[in-house]
């Protein structure tokens, strides 16, 4: 491929890796962001859930080259946590296996120090405070605002890349443009972010080995270990109705829902009632696109083509997986046509899958995990894959743990997985011991074949 000059709108996590592995294939990089340089602010408060990094997303890291400047900020959690409505805790791991971990990291840490790989590779530029606002595709010309000096440029695009998140406004400038179909689907529930700090000695008042959940039903409550001692908690709830964000208003109704639902929590969250009422309630949805691009002008990468709700931890990592595949198409073909058409059409089924799984696993999440037959069915699971390892592998862990399965085959063996252990755990089914083995072998052998 020609060695061009590539602009990339969004210097997020994602815009970030992507400018590194284009700079490593000889192009010229100039990334435009509208908000000011993150290596030079806090983060800001309220408005981020912390990143779980796992296999995917190391994989992308460790093909980069920077995964190494990461490692010292990343937080192992072997398993889920549950704190249990009617008090005491439970753990349940992700894996068996010693490497089958999650790992906590701030979004503004890791952001902070891919940006700062990037702007020191030779031939990177990174322009803050720049707003992409518009875009003339039969002109080849994107019309970005200087914020500071509030004036508009142009700025040439083919190509240019759009990793400007679940928001995009190149996307919804495709979309508007009638040149790309988009959807974005809101979910009931929201979220807001709350603060779990220290204590005096500046340690975790929990185990920071795990993701800490309190599942209530139709809500819940999360908290990933920071590695200052602090957790982000996150709470998720309905938006509008009898336990809402919209009918929680008062100070005296927000401290009786929390010291109600999440007791153990409470003590652990003193500014948790300010937070509440302060803190912005964010958005959860999903958002799909097709094409991803057009012609060998523009193409969305990451969040701005298919953001996903983040139950299942895979947002960061499936963008980052969108950069190596990227990277892949790149080396392929020589014209940015034929790379995005292929990118799109390999991603697609994928970005799909991961989005249905995502949105399944918030049911998981906020009641399945305190459910026994849930409880005894992953158990099952995990024996299964011990006695199967070629062929039984559960579907989050070949989502977590296995970035060489794609996300589509993942779903795939996993709704057959789910009916195999919905079957083999029916009836007065209490305990593996009640569990017919010789059935399930037969099972696995005929329904599942070998995973390569």
């Amino acid at each position: 491929m020609e060695r061009a000059a590539v602009r990339i709108v969004g210097a997020g996590p994602t815009g970030a890796l992507l400018a590194i592995l284009l700079q490593r294939r000889g192009h010229a990089v100039e990334l435009y962001e509208s908000r000011s340089d993150p290596r030079q602010e806090a983060a800001e408060s309220g408005r981020s859930i912390n990143l779980a990094l796992a296999d995917r997303g190391i994989h992308a890291l460790q093909l980069a080259g920077v995964f190494r400047d990461l490692e010292r900020a990343l937080l192992p959690m072997r398993g889920r946590l549950i704190h249990h409505a009617e008090g005491g805790t439970s753990l349940q791991p992700y894996g068996q296996r010693p490497n089958e971990l999650i790992y906590s990291i701030s979004r503004h840490r890791l952001n902070q120090t891919l940006l700062e790989i990037a702007c020191r590779q030779p031939g990177v530029t990174v322009h803050f405070e720049h707003r992409f606002e518009s875009a003339e595709f039969d002109q080849g010309i994107a019309l970005i605002r200087d914020l500071r000096q509030d004036r508009l440029i142009s700025v040439p695009m083919q190509p240019l890349l759009a990793t400007d998140g679940a928001g995009s406004w190149m996307r919804r400038r495709m979309s508007s443009m009638q040149l790309i179909e988009a959807h974005e689907t809101d979910l009931e529930h929201g979220y807001k972010e709350l603060s779990m700090p220290a204590d005096a000695a500046g340690h975790h008042r929990m185990a920071c080995d795990a993701l800490h959940i309190w599942p209530r039903g139709n809500y819940m409550l999360i908290a990933l270990p920071n590695a200052d001692g602090s957790f982000t908690a996150t709470l998720f709830l309905a938006k509008r109705g009898a336990a809402s964000f919209e009918s929680l208003t008062d100070t005296s109704a927000i401290d009786r829902f929390l010291s109600r639902s999440f007791p153990d929590a409470c003590d652990l969250m003193p500014d948790r009632i300010e937070e509440f009422k302060n803190h912005p309630v964010g958005f959860l949805g999903t958002v799909s696109a097709s094409p991803w691009h057009y012609r060998g002008i523009a193409a969305l990468i990451g969040d701005s083509a298919h953001a996903i709700v983040p139950f299942h931890g895979q947002g960061m990592n499936c963008c980052f997986e969108d950069c190596v595949e990227f990277d892949a198409c790149m080396a392929k073909h020589a014209s940015w046509d034929r790379v995005f058409a292929e990118f799109g059409a390999l991603r697609k089924p994928d970005t799909d899958a991961i989005a249905a799984m995502a949105l399944d696993n918030y049911l998981e999440m906020r009641e399945r995990v305190a459910d026994p037959k849930f409880q005894l069915q992953q158990a099952l699971s995990l024996e299964l894959e011990r006695r199967f390892p070629q062929r039984f592998i559960p579907r989050y862990s070949m989502v977590m743990f296995h970035h060489e399965i794609p996300y589509h085959t993942a779903l795939e063996r996993g709704d057959v997985q789910a009916d195999l252990l919905a079957e083999l755990t029916a009836g007065a089914v209490s305990t593996l011991k009640d569990i017919d083995f010789e059935r399930a072998e037969s099972e696995v052998q005929a329904r599942l074949a070998p995973l390569n």
